[in-house]
């Protein structure tokens, strides 16, 4: 029997949800919403990999479903939620620890550059990333998973999870009355659009991020219409103009970053901006880019600023969603532990 298809994706609430967030998810998300069963997660436990913070981890949380909202999630067409209010992601994230190998999570590359040299001293939480990651997915029995290019590696994890979940109990899972010996699907990644990986405005060779130190190196999505202006004039050029062809990037980080931005904004392609702009210089391009982005992201920050105004609103939604998503949750869960021989009232 086939899988009910179903997206599963999340975000960590470690900061301001940025440009890159919004081009590389959550416009897919949003298109997400009219074709599929949708589930958006906030993942406030895979957070606590980066340390401790409990006041600022409890208004991140917020601060996060606030640009969801903003951004066009529909808290009535998709279940929102964060993480730890749904216990069974931590049950099977622990059932998931003991079918995954280590030499699986030895191989994660994301744990070897957060980690850094001094690897004896990160936490087995950040260690298991990968198999919480694949638990928030698959106790949904989720299809398809919206990822960026970063995350890729991770949703195979899951994929071999699944696999070897139903290979190691298969005799159980058939006498469970899954006909086909298969619990759990193996969800394929979702990656489209132009400007899927965005970068720093500072750095075209680094990923725009919440961490960087600079807050000039990317657009939140909280950020007002002449913040945003002022960044986009600030944006890191070079001394060419825009090229007519896309040959004309090779050694121009930047430029192809900021070109990418405005094709993604606008729903054109590359070359369709490179014909408009082709040989103009980059004073001209930012003021038609600060336009186009002051249009677009300033309504979402300004939506996300009167959300935020009213937590009890976002806590809502979040008890809501949390609610919804316990509902299909615990009977995937349920299955689980009779597979595996754990008792359970």
């Amino acid at each position: 029997m086939p899988f009910k298809p179903r997206v599963f994706s999340g975000m960590q609430p470690t900061g301001n949800l940025h440009l890159g967030n919004y081009l590389g998810a959550l416009t897919r998300w949003v298109e997400m919403q009219s074709t599929h069963e949708c589930i958006y997660c906030i993942v406030d436990m895979h957070a606590l990999t980066q340390g401790f913070d409990p006041d600022g981890l409890r208004q991140a949380t917020r601060d996060v479903t606030a640009a969801y909202l903003a951004a066009g999630l529909d808290a009535k067409k998709s279940i929102i939620f964060n993480q730890s209010q749904v216990s069974a992601h931590a049950e099977l994230g622990w059932v998931f620890n003991c079918v995954a190998r280590l030499g699986w999570l030895d191989r994660m590359t994301q744990f070897k550059e957060k980690a850094g040299k001094d690897r004896e001293a990160a936490s087995v939480g950040l260690y298991a990333y990968p198999t919480l990651m694949a638990a928030d997915i698959l106790v949904y029995r989720a299809t398809h998973v919206p990822v960026g290019e970063d995350q890729k590696q991770h949703l195979e994890l899951s994929r071999d999870i699944a696999q070897k979940f139903n290979n190691d109990f298969k005799k159980e899972i058939l006498a469970a009355g899954f006909a086909d010996g298969i619990f759990f699907p193996q969800p394929d990644p979702v990656i489209t659009g132009p400007a899927t990986r965005v970068m720093s405005l500072r750095d075209g060779t680094k990923k725009m991020s919440k961490s960087d130190p600079s807050d000039l190196s990317r657009i939140n999505l909280t950020d007002d219409a002449d913040t945003i202006a002022k960044k986009i004039q600030k944006a890191k050029t070079d001394a060419d103009g825009i090229p007519s062809e896309k040959k004309g990037f090779e050694g121009r980080a930047e430029a192809e970053n900021l070109v990418g931005i405005y094709a993604a904004l606008t729903d054109i392609t590359v070359e369709s901006v490179l014909k408009d702009f082709g040989g103009q210089q980059f004073s001209a391009f930012k003021k038609a880019l600060a336009e186009v982005a002051t249009d677009k992201l300033g309504k979402i920050g300004g939506e996300a600023q009167r959300l935020m105004a009213d937590p009890a609103e976002i806590d809502k939604v979040l008890a809501d969603g949390s609610a919804r998503a316990r509902a299909i949750a615990k009977p995937v869960m349920d299955h689980v532990k009779d597979i595996v021989g754990l008792l359970r009232s």
